[in-house]
């Protein structure tokens, strides 16, 4: 394995046997190095193949500029949330993440940490991924010997979650409003307090997830059968009351009217929480 690029005294760019570049960490690993020279293999702490070509160079170019310690650390992170979470995380994580977790911690050393607006949501919108930035807390604590706020699980949580929707940062944020928005429309409509912990809220959570990035990424919409649509319209009507109001919201916030596809499944996952509640409701006066 030869030097192709030298990033640092801790990071190289090789080339695998199939001509593509590999970055190359570890302490000592560029020092006194230059191009075509061989790697010591016992200096070898990590190697990165991104399949995302384009990831690559900016990769490259972000480890130039921050200790290795703090990659370490952000590769830990990386590592449990793919094992953690179903499904697959973007390459663009590590660039996100590694340069957040860099940036977070020069900020808090210089006393400016950033207050997280959107902490309370995030906890309840997005508990699995929060659960990751909490642990990340816990590594750059044990690692690099800084102590962030929890503000800053909120930040990594989106960066998390940003990854698994190949979103950008923005529309998370955007993402999580609309959220919060349509959950207070349905919350003061019925004059009701959610129950968190049942099946048809978490349901509604992970509808309302994809539907705001609908939203905010607006495709072809698909075809409707009619019949279906009025059917649930005129079963429902509360409910479907309840989506004429989030409409109106969404029209006068987003320019975004409802689609009679969109009508129809939040009118059915109205219909069900308030049923639920509705249901729960009941148990207890008639065990009070």
């Amino acid at each position: 394995m030869k030097v192709h690029k030298i990033l640092n005294n801790n990071v190289v760019v090789t080339l695998d046997p199939k001509g593509n570049e590999l970055i190359v960490t570890g302490r000592g690993v560029g020092f006194k190095k230059h191009e075509g020279d061989l790697i010591d293999p016992k200096l070898i702490e990590k190697k990165f193949s991104l399949s995302n070509k384009e990831t690559l160079p900016k990769f490259a170019e972000l480890l130039s500029e921050i200790p290795i310690n703090v990659l370490t650390a952000s590769e830990i992170i990386i590592n449990h949330a793919k094992q953690f979470l179903d499904g697959k995380l973007q390459d663009s994580i590590y660039i996100s993440l590694t340069d957040h977790i860099h940036f977070a911690i020069e900020r808090h050393k210089q006393g400016f940490d950033i207050p997280n607006n959107f902490l309370w949501e995030t906890k309840k919108f997005y508990p699995k991924e929060f659960q990751i930035g909490l642990y990340a807390l816990k590594i750059i604590k044990e690692r690099l010997s800084v102590e962030l706020p929890e503000d800053e699980a909120g930040f990594i949580t989106f960066h998390i979650i940003n990854a698994q929707l190949n979103d950008t940062m923005p529309n998370i944020v955007n993402m999580t409003k609309i959220m919060r928005e349509i959950l207070n429309i349905v919350k003061y409509h019925f004059n009701f307090e959610y129950d968190e912990e049942s099946l048809s809220y978490q349901r509604f959570v992970t509808h309302l997830k994809f539907f705001a990035q609908r939203i905010l990424n607006p495709g072809k919409p698909s075809k409707q059968d009619d019949s279906l649509y009025e059917l649930i319209r005129q079963k429902y009507a509360q409910s479907y009351h309840c989506t004429k109001q989030i409409d109106l919201h969404l029209i006068q916030q987003y320019q975004h009217p409802l689609s009679d596809e969109e009508s129809m499944y939040l009118t059915m996952h109205i219909e069900r929480l308030r049923n639920e509640l509705q249901h729960i409701e009941k148990t207890l006066k008639n065990e009070s």
